[in-house]
């Protein structure tokens, strides 16, 4: 067998970033920067209010509470060339242009809201209230690196220094097949035999979850020619493609039967539980990446969590290796078969403790829906003493 980082280093070495696009900003989130974006103007780019108040010449009220007449509105946006002249004010709102002389804007709070002459209580000092041109970023200023996942606040930014469109690594396309004859769809009636095939919404859900946009192929039957037309169609959208079922040692594996010939998918057995049988290798004029999961669902979402997400991350240009741990305490005693890493299960609570759920059988989805976190148990130990510290890969 194989052991878990051995099958990992090879998905990395086999899978590359995607090539970079130039997109438009409305499609960028969830995608990452693919190159360096700086300011073309300082932010702000004028000196301006804060606040909804009064811009007024400090001294004149160094000595509050005073009433100063009032003798303009400014609004934002408002461009006109104004002066605030000895012992006067003019109402100001947040984001508008402070006029020359103004040196302090009085809060509205510390008035009595006066439009024709206000009444001023506090006093306030050189600079109250104000944001000065370029106190966020100076012309010339690297705002994000290239490398940046973009999320709300990257975009934001982008916006801010006047981008409209951005070039970035996209996110992975990911189609997801699912195959075996006893599955049928959610909401349809079961037949003798069959099950409700629910892989397909795991994966694709956690493709997403990961940055990709994942894609459901539908079901195929334990048929290889049909599993091979379904590859051939699903390839022309897919930067990756997830099968699931169909490559263990049965006499009715499709994956593995129609993959195997081609030279350019491994399947191994992986030192690790659950999800031993693994497959990976690439597909078509493309070099697709693909990735030939176990059919029972803990196994493969297991899987996908070790060997999946990695890989996206990297084809997103992002850092990728092994699934990141924390370390807490088991409340329980653990065992684990010798010579395999095994993924158990728990329930991670903030107090930095650890418990296995009942139920670790890769056939039961709903323990593994009342999980959120996975125990990992090296290869050489068997034994796990309750209140050991352990490594745990949060979900």
């Amino acid at each position: 067998m194989r052991s878990v980082d051995e099958h990992l280093a090879d998905i990395l070495f086999t899978v590359r970033s995607l090539a970079p696009l130039e997109i438009e900003l409305e499609g960028a989130l969830g995608t990452t920067l693919a190159e360096e974006v700086s300011s073309p103007v300082p932010l702000p780019p004028f000196v301006n209010s804060a606040m909804d108040g009064y811009a007024v010449r400090a001294e004149d009220v160094a000595e509050a509470p005073v009433t100063l007449p009032v003798i303009d509105d400014i609004a934002a946006g408002d461009g006109r060339p104004l002066v605030v002249g000895p012992g006067t004010a003019m109402r100001i709102m947040t984001g508008a242009p402070m006029p020359e002389g103004a040196d302090a804007v009085i809060p509205v709070e510390w008035t009595d809201g006066g439009t024709a002459r206000v009444a001023i209580g506090r006093p306030a000092p050189v600079g109250h209230a104000i944001r000065m041109a370029g106190e966020d970023v100076r012309a010339g200023d690297v705002v994000l690196s290239s490398g940046t996942l973009i999320g709300p606040a990257q975009l934001g930014v982008l916006a801010g220094v006047g981008r409209r469109r951005v070039l970035v690594r996209p996110r992975p396309r990911v189609v997801v097949i699912s195959t075996g004859a006893e599955l049928a769809e959610p909401g349809t009636p079961l037949a003798p035999g069959q099950i409700w095939e629910s892989n397909s919404y795991t994966l694709v859900a956690a493709v997403r979850e990961a940055g990709g946009d994942g894609y459901r192929a539908g079901i195929v039957a334990d048929d290889a020619a049909s599993f091979l037309d379904q590859l051939d169609a699903q390839l022309l959208r897919a930067d990756v493609v997830i099968t699931s079922g169909g490559v263990s040692m049965g006499a009715y594996e499709p994956v593995k039967e129609a993959l195997s010939p081609l030279g350019t998918v491994r399947f191994d057995r992986v030192a690790m539980q659950p999800g031993m049988p693994q497959g990976f290798g690439v597909v078509g004029q493309d070099h697709i990446p693909i990735f030939a999961l176990p059919g029972n669902p803990v196994s493969s979402f297991v899987s996908f969590m070790l060997f999946v997400r990695p890989a996206l991350r990297k084809m997103q240009g992002l850092p990728a290796g092994p699934t990141p741990t924390v370390r807490a305490v088991t409340v329980s005693p653990l065992r684990s078969p010798a010579g395999r890493r095994s993924y158990l299960r728990a329930v991670l609570t903030a107090d930095g403790s650890v418990a296995p759920v009942s139920r670790q059988g890769s056939h039961q989805l709903a323990a593994l829906a009342s999980a959120n976190a996975l125990i990992v148990v090296p290869e050489d130990v068997t034994d796990v003493p309750e209140g050991t510290t352990v490594e745990v890969i949060p979900l």
